[in-house]
């Protein structure tokens, strides 16, 4: 499954982080154009008709999706219906920067899901780790200035951030901890598809809640369109196969390294879409979090 890092495989890497990074930009650029859920919704409808040429199959009667469908509803709500559209929410007040930011804290999230919920062994040397990203993390959220945290004035897009990053933590352990038929589980198309189906219902659902508290809007133009194009297209359909074929070359120990690309990316990408120059504390944060995953995935 492990093998030598080629020039290829470090393409197929760094295609997620970016489109990952791109995702964020897109949802602070259309904000204002149509409300988070109604967004989420409608990017995974869209993913779902890209897709389903692909893995019909898997929607089929006498498809193995069907006797673990518990576990595939869990997956598409922790996965699709609540990170995304906590994601999208975070983008509403949060910067792409701060939010990729909090979002590279998930090896400690991962952690600490791990140990609390799921019997993983954690070490002295994981622990030092955990605490040095925390610190980045905690320097995002203030601004660079303690005294924000002291007098309790956090962004709330910062909070969704972490909310959808340890929903994303869940998400991880449950795909680690799986015993579905192989058949849906070696086909990257069949597995997306497999978790996409409910998460859509919850997605929709999210949607609806949106819609009926009088939140919900989106004011049509190419504008949104083009933006909804490129987060079905890239960030869920292209990158989630880059990723999954980028993982099987090179080892997820490897490839988890690559995630960390995606707030360097966010601070280039808002830079020229945006107008938002990257501060000296998103540099000092971005070093910290990366640190401590150095720091812990080390044996």
């Amino acid at each position: 499954m492990t093998q030598k890092l080629t020039p290829g495989t470090a393409v197929l890497l760094v295609v997620p982080p970016l489109l990952w990074a791109g995702n964020a930009v897109t949802g602070r650029l259309v904000h204002d154009l149509i409300s988070p859920a109604a967004l989420n919704f409608i990017r995974w409808v869209l993913a779902f008709f890209i897709l389903l040429p692909m893995a019909h199959a898997v929607l089929r009667k006498s498809s193995p999706l069907w006797p673990h469908w518990r576990r595939y509803a869990l997956l598409g709500l922790l996965g699709i219906g609540a990170y995304n559209a906590l994601q999208y929410m975070a983008l509403q007040t949060s910067t792409p920067i701060n939010a990729t930011l909090v979002g590279s804290s998930m090896p400690v999230w991962m952690l600490a899901v791990g140990a609390l919920f799921f019997g993983a062994a954690v070490t002295r040397r994981q622990v030092v780790g955990a605490l040095l990203s925390m610190c980045g993390v905690l320097l995002v959220l203030s601004r660079g200035e303690w005294a924000q945290l002291m007098a309790f004035r956090l962004v709330p897009g910062d909070l969704f951030m972490l909310l959808a990053t340890v929903s994303w933590a869940f998400y991880s352990w449950l795909l680690a901890r799986t015993h579905e038929p192989e058949g849906i589980r070696s086909d990257w198309a069949a597995f997306l598809m497999a978790q996409m189906v409910f998460g859509l219902a919850w997605s929709g659902n999210f949607a609806g809640v949106e819609w009926a508290s009088g939140r919900s809007h989106a004011e049509w133009g190419w504008p949104l369109v083009a933006a909804l194009v490129f987060i079905a297209v890239g960030p869920a359909v292209l990158a989630y196969r880059c990723w999954g074929v980028g993982v099987q070359r090179a080892g997820p120990a490897v490839a988890g390294f690559f995630v960390n690309l995606t707030p360097l990316f966010a601070a280039i990408l808002s830079a020229a879409f945006l107008g938002e120059t990257p501060q000296v504390f998103h540099a000092v944060a971005f070093a910290l979090i990366v640190g401590g995953i150095v720091v812990s995935s080390r044996r």
